[in-house]
């Protein structure tokens, strides 16, 4: 968890267009970091290729400047993610995280953040990326869906 937030704490604010693509259904945490990326991808709502990559393999990719992405109302600064043997995701070297990970950076403290998605029903966890100013939603698969792939 040190290393997703170790890349997520260079991202610093950028600014945010007007209209917004919410991104909360997905962060129910009940799909792939695949499924939760690739349409990200598709739309050009992230850069491409990833603007960091940690030795675990997680990927971090920052928002398009006219993509302005929210998470529960909350502008979102970085998306981030890693699927084994998915070509969408970039090895980082190390040893890679131990199961699917997807999730993303927002402008809010972790408390207030933790409180948005107790509300939504959310199971995602919240880790504070730098307190009280950016704050990840992470999403793990879990264990059953990994053995289904």
């Amino acid at each position: 968890m040190r290393l997703i937030c170790g890349i997520l704490a260079v991202i610093a604010v950028f600014p945010m267009p007007a209209s917004s693509h919410a991104l909360d259904d997905h962060l129910a945490c009940t799909e792939t970091a695949h499924d939760f990326v690739a349409p990200l991808v598709e739309a050009h709502s992230i850069k491409t290729p990833p603007m960091r990559v940690e030795p675990n393999s997680v990927n971090a990719f920052r928002p398009t400047n006219d993509a302005s992405l929210t998470a529960f109302g909350l502008p979102v600064h970085a998306v981030f993610g890693y699927q084994p043997n998915d070509p969408i995701f970039k090895d980082g070297g190390g040893k890679a995280s131990s199961g699917p990970v997807y999730g993303v950076v927002v402008l809010g403290s972790a408390d207030s953040v933790k409180r948005l998605l107790a509300y939504a029903g959310s199971t995602a966890v919240v880790h504070p990326v730098i307190p009280l100013v950016l704050t990840a939603i992470i999403c793990r698969q879990p264990s059953s869906e990994r053995i289904k792939q």
